[in-house]
């Protein structure tokens, strides 16, 4: 699903006109972003939370040269899935699958 998509879903099942849709998206994924900007936890009860994880700078090789070059610490935003919503995607049919 892409976010087009996913406006177009809302505006359906919500009754919205398309660009009353695409504004609340977008006005979501902002204050989102916003949100991991200040380094904030952003949880979503039986869906996940979005973190931002930290790095440190380390040394690494540029693939091309291969020259050692230090890489700067930094923050990449991850999201862990809720257990509802990992229950969700692993049922089928009626029962859960399993590892084999």
């Amino acid at each position: 699903m892409t976010k087009a998509d996913l406006i177009n879903i809302i505006a359906e099942k919500a009754h919205l006109q398309h660009k009353q849709s695409e504004l609340v998206v977008n006005m979501v994924f902002d204050m989102m972003s916003d949100a991991l900007r200040k380094d904030d936890r952003i949880e979503i009860r039986g869906f996940g939370s979005f973190v931002n994880r930290s790095y440190g700078s380390y040394q690494g090789r540029n693939p091309k040269t291969g020259q050692i070059v230090q890489v700067p610490p930094k923050r990449v935003p991850f999201f862990k899935v809720g257990k509802e919503l990992k229950e969700m995607v692993d049922y089928i049919e009626g029962k859960a699958t399993q590892a084999t």
